[in-house]
């Protein structure tokens, strides 16, 4: 697994000075796929593959950020933000625009980064970027900031600069994950209850497509879009839905002459994906994990069916990991069209997983795959101080 010493060594060729080292996380998300920005449920937790930060502050308000695993610099001031065509530095100037609208003024930086977490495979890799170059920041110009103010600071991030209207559920996972713990988040009042997840016998394995679709942005602000429209519609007979986590099924069945037939389709997901997290999380504190497996794959259903997210590379890797001995469950992760499968395997299976589901992906595809297996892990921390 790697580690921070590439960035360190990437930083101290470039910048003198020695740097602050930050870990910042990827993120798996077991079970309550889209139900994030609907004020729902979600089951997620930071994982062992992350992106290593080196930091050191400079005596001006300038920027000079290193993409060690891009080899990609990009430089400019703090006083004058703007959109970069390189794409990955919105992420970090996003969070500094976010501290200038609190009137927080921090020092200019000299940064280099770089990890182990796949692009594009799910793992929110953009969080990571966020909630890292954030603790870089509080920790060098000593804000203060608490984790709560930083995850939602984080997505107003994302939302405003980079244009995507995630919810908190990444942001959260990055900040909040322990070792061994699932994370249920509230994503209403953000109230986290811990889930114990210390199986041995089991193991978390991604399947990444290798499938990059460059709509998955606005198909994600799409569904968004659909589910506000969904909101819309119920209010109009039940006032006290603010958003679809305070719908039920019986709510949406009364109204479905009103309603846009695929709008209904996609309320009808995200309202059976909140029970079943519900239903997840006390599959889990029970141990009944065929239970657990079977909600899963009835996730990847409603995703593949009614709020149509999936592929044809993802639905074939469901598909097959199914049909192999000791798979509890299997299911798309993460906003869809392409990236990763989640998937639930009993440990002395692995091998035999690690066997058939690439070769049996090529046949079907023509591509090839890569699978991670996955350790639940620490949150977002200061490995050295500067």
């Amino acid at each position: 697994m790697r580690g921070p010493e590439p960035t360190v060594a990437a930083f101290t060729r470039r910048f003198a000075g020695t740097p602050l080292v930050v870990r910042s996380p990827g993120r798996i998300n077991l079970i309550g796929e889209h139900t994030d920005y609907n004020e729902g449920f979600v089951l997620p937790a930071a994982v062992d593959k992350a992106v290593y930060f080196a930091a050191a502050p400079r005596d001006d308000r300038q920027y000079h950020f290193v993409a060690v695993d891009l080899h990609q610099d990009e430089q400019g001031s703090f006083d004058t933000l703007a959109h970069s065509s390189l794409g990955w530095p919105d992420y970090l100037l996003g969070v500094i625009e976010q501290l200038e609208r609190r009137g927080l003024k921090p020092r200019g930086v000299n940064l280099a980064f770089g990890g182990s977490i796949p692009i594009g495979a799910g793992m929110s890799s953009s969080a990571a970027l966020e909630a890292g170059f954030l603790t870089v920041l509080n920790t060098l110009n000593e804000l203060g900031l608490d984790k709560l103010t930083m995850a939602q600071l984080c997505q107003q991030a994302e939302n405003s600069f980079v244009g995507v209207r995630c919810g908190i559920m990444d942001q959260v996972a990055n900040l909040f994950g322990r070792e061994h713990t699932l994370l249920k988040l509230d994503c209403r009042s953000l109230d986290i209850v811990e889930i114990p997840f210390v199986r041995e016998d089991l193991r978390i394995l991604l399947c990444d497509s290798m499938v990059r679709h460059e709509l998955a942005s606005s198909e994600y602000n799409a569904r968004r879009h659909q589910c506000e429209q969904g909101v819309a519609t119920l209010r109009r007979q039940f006032a006290d839905v603010r958003a679809l986590r305070d719908a039920t099924p019986e709510m949406l069945a009364s109204m479905q002459p009103e309603f846009d037939p695929v709008v209904y389709q996609r309320c009808t997901y995200v309202i059976e994906e909140n029970a079943r997290v519900t239903a997840a999380s006390e599959a889990l504190l029970k141990g009944d994990i065929d239970a657990f497996g079977d909600l899963l794959v009835k996730s990847h259903e409603g995703l593949r069916d009614l709020y149509q997210v999936s592929c044809k590379e993802l639905d074939i890797l469901v598909d097959v990991a199914l049909g192999v001995e000791g798979v509890f469950g299997a299911r798309l992760m993460g906003g869809g069209f392409g990236g990763c499968t989640i998937n639930l395997v009993r440990e002395d299976c692995v091998e035999e997983f690690a066997m058939e589901l690439p070769e049996a992906y090529r046949d079907a595809t023509g591509r090839e795959m890569n699978l991670h297996v996955c350790s639940i892990a620490n949150g977002t921390s200061v490995l050295h101080s500067a």
